[in-house]
C-alpha cells in the first residue's frame, strides 16, 4: 500500500467516523431549556468539538490499523478490493 494511498484511506476513515460520532453527547438548546434569543433552538449547548476530533483521531487510528494489517498480512488485498485485480 503506498503513502497516498494509505493517507486517502485514513482521510476518508477520520472524516466517517466523525460524523457518527459528531452527535454523541449533544443536548440542544431546547432540550436545555436555555434558548438564547436569535438562535436556534436546536443548537447545541456544548458540542465538545476538540473532545470529539482527538475521540474520532484515537477511533480511526485503529480502525486504519485493522485496515492495514488485513492487507498486510494478505487476509483482504485493498487493491483487488478497489481495483478488482
Amino acid at each position: 500500500m503506498s503513502i497516498v494511498f494509505a493517507v486517502a484511506i485514513y482521510f476518508v476513515l477520520w472524516w466517517t467516523v466523525l460524523f457518527a460520532i459528531l452527535p454523541l453527547g449533544v443536548r440542544s438548546q431546547d432540550e436545555d431549556g436555555s434558548v438564547v434569543p436569535g438562535t436556534e433552538p436546536g443548537a447545541p449547548i456544548a458540542p465538545r468539538l476538540l473532545f470529539k476530533a482527538l475521540l474520532t483521531t484515537l477511533v480511526s487510528a485503529a480502525l486504519f490499523g485493522a485496515v492495514y494489517a488485513l492487507d498486510a498480512f494478505g487476509i483482504i488485498s485493498i487493491q483487488s478490493f478497489l481495483f478488482g485485480r
